[in-house]
């Protein structure tokens, strides 16, 4: 059965960094685009950012460019969100989210599973 599981969320100042994991089970994981996607409290769900199959193009919505990275590493099965100089507007619960097409949309349909989603609080 598809799942994904992520890891790496917590509590973190401002200015701090954390590093989001998803590691995909019961499929193919180099067969799909993978993406970001957080929800902060009160406000609707907000892409992030996109990575290619093979891991070659990478994509960031314009309020975490310059300051987060994804990648992947398809022998574990596994996608990454190095998240540094972290906002406290960046506080939100982090999901990862299957896609057959590359999309970068904040529409939730677009994706056809996602993971339990990591917490991400900044604060001081």
């Amino acid at each position: 059965q598809v799942q994904l599981v992520e890891s790496g969320g917590g509590l973190v100042q401002p200015g701090g960094s954390l590093r989001l994991s998803c590691a995909g089970f019961g499929f193919t994981f180099s067969t799909y685009y993978m993406n970001w996607v957080r929800q902060a409290p009160g406000k609707g769900p907000e892409w992030v950012s996109s990575i290619y199959r093979d891991g070659s193009n990478t994509y960031y919505a314009d309020f975490v460019k310059g300051r987060f990275t994804v990648s992947r590493d398809n022998a574990k099965n596994t996608l990454y969100l190095q998240m540094n100089r972290l906002k406290s507007e960046d506080t939100a619960v982090y999901y990862c989210a299957r896609s057959r097409r590359f999309t970068m949309t904040s529409i939730l349909s677009m994706y056809d599973y996602w993971g339990q989603g990591t917490q991400v609080t900044v604060s001081s």
